[in-house]
């Protein structure tokens, strides 16, 4: 009798730290459980980056490889082409170094290529994922929410004539609070931006897929998933495997930090952490008005500075400057919070501070896997959205969920240092506060809960497994 093959997945993640790291998780959650093989297929526009590299390290590497597909090239594009664009078109001119991949896969793998497993903008992978015989599966690295707002877009594109942010009434997707149109994610605010016609193309090609992966719990979006998993909604079936959030490949410098040192010496519970995730920066005038917020809120706090991004003072800052980002700061501000405040340059060890016993909040972008980080460890949160799909988050978080402050900004999209103060101040003692970290301290259970053995995660991803194996 022959002998069973190996099945062998897939993953082709697109461009993005955001949306490796929890395809990462995700493929070491399957290889610690189950006897399959993995292969990583970058598609990239420029060289690879270390942090790209080190997280692809993380994998187990007697049973996955990664490798970075040949670089394509967008010179064709205007210089003012959005994110999305280049991300669909990153993957889309890809597809002849994919097959070709593939095709040397099959000859050489002694295992059998089972499911090709690909993020959000990733579908026209489908076809190549067909000629092999593979099952194609879509990994969405945010939430249900968002997920069943993509599943709506082709109906709502035949429906709404107008812009979106001009409608008077909010979007009510099935199992989620309302969304205002000017909360919808970015790329779908200019309906003439090749941007929303690749999220256009893609949301209608997502009923192809076999199975979507969210990484989401049914204890944070019961609702949504809920509406996504019911019989007959004409969607794949939607398995929530989250919450996967980065785990290992830190740096061993990373316990020797400044940040961890400090917060060694606070009080259990008392520190604020600010981070504006590693692409969000603000406005000059947003820094200074959030820098004096800080410092009248009176509360610990410790804050991750990049440099702004706009014009002050007739002088360019740049976020690629050689300027030290404290730089920007009001003038004796690094003085007058000493011992209550800490500020550093561009980055910290995200995860570990938030696991630290000192932090209790944090204001965030609200990107999905900083939330999911709070989430896990149990820390609460001042939504402060910048860009991609983080309105909508906010909104979940503020309004559905109610685990965050969210601060008002006035006419001019400022939010000025009083609501900063009164906003921090609350969080970290008021009673909304506390009742913020009563609910975000259940949610922390239910995510332990989740990702237990007999935990609906590991569940539902092992449903996912079932089916691939038989294949």
């Amino acid at each position: 009798m022959a002998q069973k093959q190996t099945p062998h997945i897939v993953v082709i993640p697109t461009p993005g730290m955001g949306h490796l790291i929890p395809l990462v998780e995700l493929a070491k959650r399957i290889l610690d459980a189950h006897p399959f093989t993995v292969s990583f297929l970058v598609p990239f526009e420029g060289p690879p980056t270390q942090a790209q590299k080190s997280v692809l390290e993380a994998l187990p590497n007697d049973r996955a490889d990664s490798y970075f597909l040949p670089p394509v090239n967008l010179d064709d594009l205007p210089s003012d082409s959005k994110i999305e664009t280049r991300i669909a078109l990153t993957l889309a001119r890809s597809l002849p170094a994919i097959r070709s991949h593939l095709t040397g896969l099959q000859t050489t793998c002694s295992s059998k290529l089972t499911a090709l497993v690909v993020d959000l903008f990733g579908t026209d992978a489908f076809d190549v994922a067909w000629e092999f015989g593979m099952k194609p599966y879509i990994f969405y690295p945010t939430n249900a929410m968002c997920l069943s707002f993509f599943f709506h877009v082709p109906e709502l594109d035949a429906q709404v004539t107008s812009e979106y942010r001009d409608m008077v009434d909010p979007v009510r997707l099935p199992g989620c609070v309302p969304i205002h149109g000017k909360d919808l994610l970015d790329p779908v605010q200019d309906k003439t931006n090749d941007a929303y016609k690749w999220v256009l193309h893609h949301t209608k090609r997502y009923k192809l897929a076999e199975g979507i992966l969210v990484n989401s719990f049914p204890e944070l979006e019961e609702g949504a998933l809920k509406a996504l998993q019911k019989p007959k909604s004409g969607f794949p079936p939607v398995y929530s495997v989250g919450p996967l959030i980065k785990t290992g490949g830190t740096s061993p410098d990373d316990d020797k930090s400044e940040c961890l040192t400090w917060l060694d010496g606070q009080p259990r519970g008392s520190v604020l952490f600010i981070s504006f995730g590693s692409g969000g920066t603000l406005s000059y005038d947003q820094l200074t008005e959030l820098a004096h917020g800080l410092e009248m809120s009176e509360q610990r706090f410790l804050w991750v500075v990049r440099p702004p991004n706009n014009i002050a003072n007739g002088t360019y800052f740049s976020t690629e400057g050689e300027r030290d980002p404290l730089d920007f700061l009001p003038k004796g501000f690094l003085d007058r919070i000493k011992g209550r405040g800490l500020v550093v340059p561009t980055w910290a060890p995200q995860v570990k501070v938030l696991s630290h016993e000192s932090t209790s909040g944090f204001l965030t972008h609200c990107g999905w896997n900083s939330i999911l980080e709070s989430v896990v460890h149990g820390v609460s949160l001042i939504a402060w959205p910048l860009y991609a799909e983080q309105r909508m988050n906010a909104v979940m978080l503020s309004e559905g969920l109610k685990v965050a402050l969210r601060p008002k900004a006035d006419e001019n999209g400022l939010v000025r240092r009083g609501e900063i103060a009164m906003v921090v101040k609350d969080l970290m003692e008021g009673n909304e506060g506390k009742q913020i970290r009563t609910r975000m301290r259940d949610l922390k259970d239910a995510a332990s809960r989740v990702l237990s053995v007999d935990g609906s995660s590991t569940k539902a991803l092992s449903e996912v497994v079932l089916k691939w194996r038989s294949h």
